[in-house]
């Protein structure tokens, strides 16, 4: 069990290396707010291993309230970079 601990510990470490990377030198918005989404999963999946490992349930709230607000939160951007490309230009 401990190997196991290990690697799911050093696979979301790196996958939330990079999202951080690709939220500081993300070429746009699009792509920060991916990545910012991407760092929520992996701290929900990071939760849900430990309530797995300590046989318990204390982070389930925690774990609802960040997918909410991912969920939202890309939704909102998506709905206003839409809003944004449907706008013609004056130019």
């Amino acid at each position: 069990m401990q190997l196991v601990l290990v690697i799911t510990a050093v696979t979301l470490s790196l996958a939330a290396a990079g999202a951080i990377v690709r939220i500081a030198v993300g070429p746009s918005l699009l792509d920060r707010v991916l990545a910012a989404d991407v760092l929520l999963a992996i701290l929900g999946a990071a939760l849900c291993i430990d309530m797995a490992v300590n046989r318990h349930l204390n982070n389930l709230m925690l774990v609802v309230a960040v997918s909410v607000i991912g969920f939202i939160g890309s939704v909102t951007v998506a709905r206003f970079v839409a809003d944004r490309r449907e706008q013609p230009s004056d130019s």
